[in-house]
């Protein structure tokens, strides 16, 4: 019947030292995959998530620098452009700062 999955080809009872090989080498596949798989998906993520948050760092430096140095040139005082840099800051920190979860209470 072609629906059928082919069988796993078993070496003859006789042959002992085949059987065991084949046995250790289903006991190895079974831990790599169990143990190096999971390790290596965490690897990653934690790989992808360092670069994705140094990006986005950088990113919102290079933002704020920009829009300082163009409230310098829209002021024309730099102390206008620090206070409105500040501002800015301030209230997303005081934004994010509100959103922020509650921490548990210990009983």
């Amino acid at each position: 019947m072609p629906d059928q999955e082919p069988e796993a080809k078993t070496p003859p009872a006789d042959d002992w030292p085949q059987q065991a090989a084949s046995a250790l080498e289903q006991w190895v596949g079974f831990v790599r995959d169990h143990t190096v798989a999971p390790a290596q998906r965490v690897t990653k993520a934690v790989v992808y998530g360092l670069l994705a948050t140094f990006f986005v760092v950088t990113a919102i430096a290079i933002l704020v620098i920009g829009v300082f140095r163009g409230l310098v040139v829209l002021t024309g005082d730099a102390w206008a452009a620090y206070l409105i840099t500040a501002g800015i800051l301030v209230l997303t920190g005081a934004l994010l700062w509100s959103r922020r979860s509650k921490p548990k209470k210990r009983s």
